[in-house]
């Protein structure tokens, strides 16, 4: 089973129309490479969790620009005062290099790695650690240029070899979608949007 591009259309209608196109053009090569079509859950599965991880393909690079009181509300332990806040309010750069500094693989706040391998990609990956990760298997150079994760003709490859590489084709095969999701979010945020997507793809899939 493939995807065409009237079906990722009429799925991801406010998607960028290069992005779909790049996508229908990959996909009958990815989806087999990365073992997406060896069962039938797998493809379903994962367009949901891309759908809502990316808000419907138009989101592939992570939104940093909070206000104070919303930096209070994600990162308490690092902004508990408003004080603390305000300084990295609205400012994305500032903000990554901070709360990413020393986690997933980045250098220090000074190294530039927690904004340079901020969230992208169709299931935001984040941090050093995975982008090196994924380099092999797509064969693009994540390190030396980490918005091809984001970009038309690198955003599926990534997000296909990072489901493989986290064992989601076989949780898949199990028909648990909470269950991925918790692979995915490290808990099942975003639950009932993730299954209204599955809901959707499946009626467009048939």
């Amino acid at each position: 089973m493939f995807v065409t591009l009237k079906q990722l259309q009429t799925l991801f209608p406010r998607a960028p129309q290069a992005g779909l196109t790049a996508f229908a053009a990959q996909a009958p090569d990815l989806f087999p490479r990365f073992g997406l079509t060896g069962g039938a859950h797998r493809i379903p599965y994962f367009l949901a969790q891309i759908a809502h991880e990316s808000a419907g393909l138009t989101c592939t690079e992570e939104r940093l620009s909070y206000s104070a009181e919303r930096l209070m509300a994600v990162w308490p332990g690092r902004f508990p005062t408003l004080a603390a806040a305000r300084a990295c309010a609205g400012q994305p750069e500032k903000l990554a290099a901070l709360v990413y500094a020393g986690r997933m693989g980045n250098g220090p706040v000074e190294s530039g790695d927690g904004w340079r391998y901020r969230g992208r990609g169709y299931l935001q990956i984040t941090g050093r650690a995975n982008y090196q990760a994924l380099c092999a298997p797509t064969g693009i150079d994540l390190i030396a240029d980490p918005d091809r994760a984001a970009a038309p003709d690198g955003a599926l490859a990534v997000a296909c070899a990072f489901w493989q590489g986290h064992g989601l084709n076989a949780l898949s095969d199990k028909g648990d979608f909470a269950a991925v999701t918790r692979r995915i979010n490290g808990g099942v945020i975003g639950l009932e949007d993730r299954r209204n997507w599955l809901a959707k793809v499946e009626r467009v899939l048939g």
